[in-house]
């Protein structure tokens, strides 16, 4: 999970709307129904995580999926942050997608639903959420090893709540490491610039990053700091 930076206020009409915010679970619903500028704040939303799922870190558009905007706190226990810029995130998965999708699958912010405990849940716009998680060969996410029990338990709920080993993200995950451990290794073999191929997958390209930032970053060590350091501060 790549920490997101918030920029800005999402735009004219969603800070206009929370101004005077619902108050109750159905204001809220009924309110987000008529809201008639999501694909504004989507862009504003996807601008800000280079593209990336909040929470999978897929590429919704290179996989000809759909997104859609994910409270961080739920809209039905905390109407007054419904239209609170800083409690949204762009989540992968539309309503569209739902209905082609096995439920068991289903990842993200449509997996999390209206279940949230805030001292349970490690939020993406957390500055340390990456360290709670590690990426393994097999394509699963899993808890690090070096957090205390508490934080496991954090990064545990975190990864049931959001499906994030759904079979549909641990495919894509391992096809991805095992595409990048061959270049590696290829790269190693015929005394290639390892720094040159971490830059090709942990620096935005027109704005956008490649799936997988965090496990990327994580493979590469620190030639991924060295090149984030010094082509991309503002991903550190």
């Amino acid at each position: 999970m790549r920490s997101i930076t918030k920029m800005g206020n999402g735009g004219y009409q969603l800070e206009r709307s929370n101004e005077t915010p619902p108050t109750t679970s159905d204001q809220a619903t009924s309110r987000w129904s008529s809201f008639g500028y999501k694909a504004d704040v989507t862009e504003h939303l996807l601008a800000e995580q280079y593209g990336l799922c909040a929470y999978s870190e897929v590429r919704p558009d290179q996989l000809g999926l759909g997104t859609h905007i994910e409270h961080l706190e739920p809209k039905s226990t905390n109407p007054a942050r419904t239209f609170d810029y800083s409690n949204l995130v762009a989540s992968a998965l539309s309503s569209d997608d739902l209905k082609i999708i096995d439920k068991d699958e289903v990842f993200g912010g449509h997996a999390k639903l209206s279940e949230y405990d805030a001292h349970l849940f490690v939020s993406c716009l957390h500055a340390d959420c990456a360290r709670y998680f590690v990426y393994l060969s097999n394509g699963g996410i899993e808890p690090a090893r070096a957090l205390t029990q508490r934080e496991k338990e954090q990064a545990q709920y975190t990864i049931e709540l959001l499906n994030l080993n759904s079979p549909y993200l641990v495919n894509r995950r391992k096809r991805w490491l095992d595409e990048l451990d061959e270049l590696i290794d290829e790269h190693i073999r015929d005394d290639m610039s390892l720094p040159c191929l971490a830059s090709i997958d942990l620096v935005p390209t027109s704005d956008k990053l490649s799936p997988f930032f965090t496990a990327t970053r994580q493979r590469f060590g620190n030639i991924a700091e060295q090149v984030l350091t010094n082509d991309a501060p503002e991903l550190l």
